[in-house]
């Protein structure tokens, strides 16, 4: 993990006092904030922008998406849509979290980001978390927009000047190989020096126009195997626990916690998760105490089969993780490497 020492002392300690002092089987670790839907791109495995044009214009108050975040208790926050930049109040929602000590990741496709650069002010607090799915040919295809790649990285470049935080997010499908893999990661981490990395196979999305070019589940494990042969995932800074890791490549196998990172959206709170919609409620509570979690995950609901995306798996890591001193000892290790490494 390439979490900064700082953030990750404030996770360990909330996750300690959801567990132990006020043992709670469920709390979130990080709210999935979607203000809109609209989007300045058309990517093939991306649903978000097929709602109606009506629901397209909406924009979330800022007071709801503050509150929706107090009433989780989560102490980060990824703001997501959609393209939050193009939502017109993004900056008071980001400064408002902010003042809060959430840590909040806003994740853009950087289209826009170097003209909004001046409503941000740089905070270890908040970090832009850039959406990179290869190197610039197929970064382009998969958008479906030539040229946002080179924004993108120039976006990066001005962003880390001007002192911000700079994360990149980048999903895989089954037309990458541990080559392309390699190469767009070795890039953004020795080349662009972001401050960290995330990394997922895609999630067969129901809505999204490509549905020919998601991962299988022993696909992704034989993908991710034999991309971090040969110590590749010990150099590069990974946003994510060595466990989340091991599962890819099938080391390990977990069951979904799908409640760890809940998704409040223009609709309310999404059940079960980001990827699939059973419907909203307008509570956390409700979410939590009236959503029937055993029915969801692997060898219980069809849709989930070939899912082993980080919003289900990445929660259920790190449980695991702060259960054994073991792979407790093994994070800290690999965060401080990592840190080490900036």
């Amino acid at each position: 993990m390439a979490m900064p020492l700082r953030q990750t002392v404030r996770v360990s300690t909330y996750l300690m006092q959801q567990k132990l002092l006020k043992r709670r089987d469920k709390f979130p670790l990080i709210v999935e904030l979607e203000p809109l839907f609209a989007c300045n791109l058309a990517c093939e495995g991306c649903g978000k922008i097929q709602h109606p044009a009506g629901v397209l214009k909406q924009r979330m108050p800022v007071a709801q998406a503050v509150g929706a975040v107090l009433e989780s208790g989560a102490p980060m926050v990824s703001i997501a849509g959609g393209e939050p930049l193009m939502h017109p109040q993004i900056d008071e929602i980001v400064r408002q979290l902010v003042e809060r000590r959430k840590y909040v990741f806003l994740c853009t496709n950087a289209l826009l980001l170097r003209k909004k650069l001046d409503k941000f002010t740089p905070s270890p607090y908040f970090t832009f978390t850039v959406h990179i799915d290869g190197l610039r040919e197929r970064h382009d295809a998969s958008v479906a927009k030539e040229g946002t790649f080179d924004e993108a990285v120039e976006a990066i470049k001005e962003a880390k000047r001007r002192g911000f935080r700079v994360t990149t997010n980048s999903t895989f499908f089954n037309t990458d190989t541990p080559q392309t893999i390699i190469e767009v990661l070795d890039y953004l981490n020795d080349d662009l020096k972001v401050d960290e990395m995330m990394i997922s196979p895609a999630f067969a999305y129901e809505k999204a126009p490509d549905q020919e070019h998601f991962l299988g589940v022993e696909q992704t494990r034989e993908l991710f195997k034999k991309t971090f042969a040969g110590g590749n995932r010990r150099r590069w800074r990974l946003n994510h626990s060595p466990l989340f890791l091991d599962f890819l490549e099938g080391k390990v196998d977990f069951e979904c916690t799908a409640w760890g990172i809940p998704n409040y959206s223009l609709f309310g709170w999404q059940r079960p998760c980001y990827l699939m919609s059973d419907g909203y409620v307008p509570t956390y509570r409700e979410l939590i105490e009236k959503t029937d979690w055993s029915k969801y995950g692997r060898g219980r609901d069809p849709r989930c089969e070939n899912c082993m995306a980080h919003c289900g798996y990445e929660p259920t890591a790190v449980l695991a993780t702060m259960g054994s001193l073991t792979e407790s000892l093994r994070a800290v290790r690999e965060t401080i490497g990592a840190n080490r490494q900036k």
